[in-house]
C-alpha cells in the first residue's frame, strides 16, 4: 500500500487533513493509500453526534483544545501528538463499509507484530489487554471509500477523561464506569508485556509506516496540492 507524505514537516491542524482525505479520494489516479498524522489536542466528534452531549466545552475551552466535526460517522476522539491518527483511502465505487474491518484487521496485526496481544473488537476497535488502543470509522464518497482512526502510543489519557463527556447510559452499555477505565496506550502495554517501547510517537509512527507500505513505495504530495487540500479545509474551518 502506498504511503502518501507532505513536502513539508509544518505542523497543521485536524481539519486540514480530513480535507486531504478528501483531495485523494477525488482524484482518480490515486491507488489504495494512507498516511499518518498528529495534531495538537483536539476533540473529533463524529457526523451525527450532540456536541453538548459529548464533549466537555468549558475545558476544551480552558485548555485550548479545538474541535472538529468529521464526516464519517463513530463516536468522541480526543487527538494529541501522543496519538498517532492513520487514513486509509479505498479507490473504487464498490468500496464498501465492510471494508472497515479489514482496515481495523490491518491496525491489530501491525501491534501483534510487535509482540502485543491485539485484537480487534466489533468493527470499528482494536483491543490490547481488555482496553482500547484504536478505535476507527468509515465513510464512502462516489469515487473512493475512506476509513480513518486513531493510535493511543503515548496519549495524555487524564486529557482524554476531561474532554470527553459520553453518557452514563453509553458507558454502562460497555460495562464501564468511565472513559479512562477502557483506554490504554500502546506504549504503556509494551513495556506491561516486557517490550522495548518505542522512544516517541514519531519512531512509532515510522514502524506502522513501514508495516503498512510494506515495499510498495510513498508518493510525495506537490505545494500546489496542498494549496488544493487548504481549499478543501476551509468548509471544515468554517462549517
Amino acid at each position: 500500500m502506498i504511503q502518501v507524505r507532505l513536502p513539508d514537516a509544518k505542523k497543521r491542524g485536524l481539519a486540514f487533513y480530513l480535507a486531504m482525505e478528501e483531495y485523494l479520494a477525488a482524484r482518480k489516479d490515486t491507488p489504495e493509500c494512507f498516511f499518518l498524522w498528529q495534531v495538537a489536542p483536539t476533540v473529533i466528534i463524529g457526523r451525527n453526534q450532540d456536541l453538548e452531549a459529548e464533549v466537555n466545552l468549558p475545558y476544551c475551552k480552558e485548555h485550548a483544545v479545538d474541535i472538529v466535526r468529521r464526516k464519517s460517522g463513530g463516536g468522541c476522539v480526543y487527538a494529541d501528538e501522543g496519538n498517532l491518527m492513520v487514513s486509509y483511502i479505498i479507490p473504487g465505487p464498490g468500496a464498501a463499509p465492510d471494508l472497515l474491518t479489514s482496515f481495523v484487521s490491518r491496525m491489530a496485526e501491525a501491534l501483534r507484530s510487535l509482540g502485543l496481544d491485539a485484537q480487534p473488537s466489533g468493527r470499528n476497535d482494536v483491543l490490547v489487554a481488555g482496553k482500547k488502543v484504536s478505535g476507527n470509522a468509515f465513510f464512502k464518497l462516489p469515487s473512493c471509500g475512506i476509513a480513518h482512526g486513531t493510535m493511543l502510543y503515548d496519549s495524555d489519557l487524564e486529557a482524554i477523561t476531561a474532554a470527553i463527556t459520553p453518557s452514563r447510559e453509553k458507558l454502562s452499555s460497555k460495562g464501564i464506569k468511565s472513559v479512562r477505565e477502557r483506554v490504554t496506550n500502546i506504549s504503556e502495554q509494551m513495556r506491561a508485556a516486557g517490550l522495548e517501547a518505542f522512544p516517541d510517537t514519531a519512531a512509532f509512527a515510522e514502524y506502522l509506516a513501514g508495516h503498512f507500505r510494506a515495499g510498495d513505495g510513498t508518493l510525495l504530495l506537490e505545494p500546489s496540492q496542498i494549496l488544493e487540500i487548504q481549499e478543501i479545509e476551509k468548509a471544515y474551518i468554517n462549517g
